[in-house]
């Protein structure tokens, strides 16, 4: 068997566990790459909202086990929380279904503490993290100072290491920042707690999914975050602290590229982002409002883990064909093309303008792009309600002229469309 790869072609938040979920019901495994709680997928099913941060979205399917990849960094008290959450709601979290790779980075409140200091130093320059500690902890996994899920297992081990790392950080809080230290024996007597509760979920990621695929089973690898957020290829400094790109799964999950089978791109039908930097597309004003929602809605444009408005604007190819060429995507899937619905005309950006001369390509230097300039080209809308749609046929012309513009434009087909919230509010393209 191989392992199909969903992958996020914007800013983020394009729907991905929208897509995980519709896509588990078919797989038997699904691994989470990378990342940690500053993401956020919401997935509905039967009316019921189910917003996951660190969990793979397949939990809520009974037959699929989920694998926290040695890629992501964990928060043990925010997994405990959503482990609870979802067991008070009839979902089976036990080790059975729910694994930690040994591999995987912890955060600790030194983390946390560390990522709100920097963030605050930083002032008007401050790069817009969750300041959830996600930064912080992979810091100190590519220093080789971190602490790993592994110390679950070994009790003295973690006391040990959780002394020794929050001294550490408190020197850098206190005589950096002047921030108050943080009481090394209350965390230590924490994360002692979580040790006993996570211990039995701990395997050896890479060797788990070996074995998987020797047995022939299907799995799933879904990530955090989006392309344009990767800390190579995304707006850096702007971008998160992993790689959320078909890269990020190999090494995210200890797989080699020969199992790899199906690179499926996650993209709304148009675009938003959340934080600081760049956005060539951007509205503002009526049609903002329109895209973004009210927040009335748990899937209005509002950030799954921060609440925050998301900011938003047309589809930009060029972001897409970016995303098309990094990640080798073989196919896309677009969500939330009900929103476009009502709109007389729908802008497309095809290029920039960059100091008077026409850019193909996605600068991913920010003052380059911030000089960028979209070029539009602008289709025909449709007045319908698509909602109900369940076949291509159902959309209205100018929908699936919509869906086939955005595929030709990026040479790689759109398999499906969104139109809904819901599990089943979707239509199969190809």
């Amino acid at each position: 068997m191989s392992i199909d790869i969903i992958i996020g072609a914007q800013w983020g938040d394009e729907g991905k566990g929208r897509i995980t979920d519709l896509l588990a019901a078919e797989t038997e495994i699904v691994g989470r790459y990378s990342g940690g709680d500053n993401a956020g997928h919401t997935v509905t099913v039967n009316g019921e909202v189910f917003k996951l941060h660190l969990i793979p979205s397949g939990i809520v399917h009974n037959n699929v086990t989920c694998l926290i990849g040695n890629g992501t960094v964990i928060n043990p008290a925010v997994l405990l929380q959503e482990m609870d959450a979802l067991t008070a709601r009839g979902v089976d979290v036990s080790p059975r279904r729910l694994k930690i790779s040994l591999n995987a980075h912890l955060i600790t409140p030194a983390h946390i503490a560390m990522d709100k200091a920097h963030e605050a130093d930083r002032g008007a320059d401050a790069i817009g993290t969750t300041q959830r500690g996600i930064g912080p902890a992979y810091t100190d996994k590519t220093e080789r100072s971190g602490l790993r899920a592994e110390l679950f297992a070994e009790p003295e081990a973690l006391a040990d290491a959780i002394q020794l790392h929050v001294a550490a950080k408190n020197r850098v809080l206190t005589a950096v920042f002047g921030a108050d230290p943080l009481d090394a024996d209350v965390i230590a007597a924490e994360f002692a707690g979580y040790a006993k509760r996570l211990a039995p979920h701990l395997v050896n990621g890479p060797v788990y999914l070996d074995q998987a695929l020797q047995d022939g089973r299907s799995i799933l690898a879904e990530g955090a975050q989006g392309t344009l957020l990767d800390i190579d290829h995304g707006t850096y400094p702007f971008v998160t602290s992993s790689s959320p790109t078909v890269g990020g799964v190999i090494t995210g999950l200890g797989v080699g590229p020969k199992h790899i089978g199906r690179i499926i791109g996650v993209a709304k039908a148009f675009t938003s982002r959340v934080g600081s930097g760049p956005f060539p597309c951007e509205l503002e004003g009526e049609m903002a409002e329109w895209l973004r929602g009210t927040g009335d809605k748990p899937w209005d444009e509002f950030g799954t883990t921060t609440g925050r408005p998301r900011r938003v604007g047309w589809l930009d190819l060029v972001m897409l064909r970016h995303a098309v060429r990094i990640n080798s995507l073989t196919e896309i899937m677009l969500t939330k093309l009900d929103i476009l619905s009502g709109l007389p005309h729908i802008n497309v950006c095809i290029a920039y303008e960059m100091n008077g001369k026409r850019v193909d390509y996605f600068p991913t230097n920010l003052d380059q792009l911030g000089q960028c300039q979209p070029i539009f080209e602008t289709l025909p809308g449709w007045e319908e309600d698509i909602m109900d749609a369940r076949k291509l046929s159902d959309l209205p012309e100018n929908a699936q002229k919509y869906i086939a513009y955005v595929s030709e434009s990026l040479g790689v087909p759109i398999t499906y469309a969104s139109v809904g919230p819901g599990r089943v509010q979707g239509v199969f393209v190809k």
